[in-house]
């Protein structure tokens, strides 16, 4: 069995690489940065640390790197007699890679069993954001080159931070990880990713992932930073950053029990998980790194005005959401282009006209008011 990886960073590494490997796949990363595809074809393994609480070392064997942007037809190579195809390049680079898997799937015979692609990004329907791009590159020749694959969204968790100084390929993450698959594309052949649970409806998942866990450590980074805390770690051990980012959690699972029936105790369990996850101090995560790119994640369908919105249309409080906004407007970073940026925006437009650009909010939506009143606070 083969696996072909697009991103070998840390996550495509001590993720959804190192599941893949435990499956029994032959392990293929692409990804276009020379120096890290030239040391991952000079390593024979790498180790996956696994720090705190029931972590164990993970030795990752058989694979090999492909840059695929100076040989792109070896990657298409590797994926016409490929079983998997897999992502973790965030969503808007899933464009870049449409283009070697419908290379890869105009080379793979008709009596191939179909490939099975999953991105694993965090973002809803990743997948069939991918698929779009590969339809619209394909035109008149997408029904032959559909027929070839099948396609299955995915929710995936996992914190990996920031690496330390010298770690070379090797990747340290926490024990903790999910990774759960829609059911329904794969008729019965599923692939073989130990720990992988697989579910009907997928939807629920991805999103009690993307407004407890990523909304939760957003709220940790911006509140953090604002407290003057280094570390996710150090901003969870503040106890008002704590109340914080408890207070805004509280409110996603209101939304999460409310629309998808989530039971009340099960979402309060899975919020003492989550936060304790956060508050492992092994990990090295800085809250300059998760609250990077500011303007994605306050965008309107991401982990912050996304569920503002929704728990709003419900009449749910949003209190905690809207303070976590308010950090997020405050957030600085010399080294982040998109922090930058949002500084940029805050200086050079109005309060009306920052909220609906960045946040997707219009005059009358539930929430511009209230926002527009938070970014002219900023900018005062």
């Amino acid at each position: 069995m083969k696996a072909v990886h697009f991103g070998a960073g840390n996550i495509g590494r001590g993720f959804v690489g190192t599941l893949l490997h435990e499956g029994g796949y032959d392990l293929v990363f692409s990804d276009v940065a020379a120096p890290l595809v030239d040391a991952l074809s000079a390593a024979e393994s790498y180790t996956v640390h696994e720090v705190g609480e029931g972590g164990q070392d993970r030795v990752v064997s058989n694979f090999s790197a492909v840059n695929s942007a100076e040989d792109p037809a070896a990657v298409a190579e590797e994926i016409s007699s490929a079983d998997v195809v897999t992502t973790a390049v965030g969503p808007t680079i899933l464009k870049f890679i449409a283009p070697h898997i419908v290379a890869g799937l105009r080379l793979r015979p008709d009596q191939s069993a179909p490939l099975q692609v999953m991105a694993c990004e965090n973002a809803l329907g990743a997948t069939d954001t991918l698929r779009g791009h590969m339809q619209e590159l394909a035109g008149d020749q997408w029904p032959v080159l559909a027929a070839r694959a099948v396609f299955a969204n995915t929710a995936v968790d996992r914190i990996v931070p920031g690496q330390p100084e010298g770690a070379g390929v090797d990747v340290t993450v926490e024990p903790f990880y999910e990774w759960a698959i829609e059911s329904g594309p794969f008729a019965g052949e599923r692939p073989n990713i130990p720990g992988a649970h697989f579910v009907e409806d997928l939807g629920p998942f991805i999103e009690r992932k993307l407004f407890t866990v990523n909304t939760g450590h957003a709220t940790a980074a911006y509140l953090g930073a604002a407290a003057g805390r280094q570390k996710i770690a150090e901003a969870l051990a503040d106890d008002e950053v704590f109340a914080g980012v408890s207070a805004t959690l509280e409110e996603t699972s209101a939304l999460l029990v409310a629309k998808h029936g989530f039971e009340v105790e099960d979402m309060a369990a899975y919020r003492r998980t989550i936060l304790e996850r956060f508050r492992n101090p092994e990990l090295p995560d800085t809250v300059q790194r998760v609250g990077r790119q500011p303007l994605r994640k306050l965008s309107r369908h991401e982990r912050l005005i996304g569920p503002a919105v929704e728990a709003a249309e419900r009449g749910l409080s949003v209190d905690g959401l809207l303070s976590t906004v308010e950090a997020a407007l405050a957030f600085s970073s010399d080294e982040d282009e998109q922090t930058q940026q949002m500084q940029k925006m805050l200086r050079e437009l109005d309060a009306a006209a920052f909220t609906t650009e960045v946040t997707g909010l219009q005059p009358g939506d539930p929430l511009f008011d209230r926002v527009q009143q938070i970014v002219a606070a900023r900018q005062s």
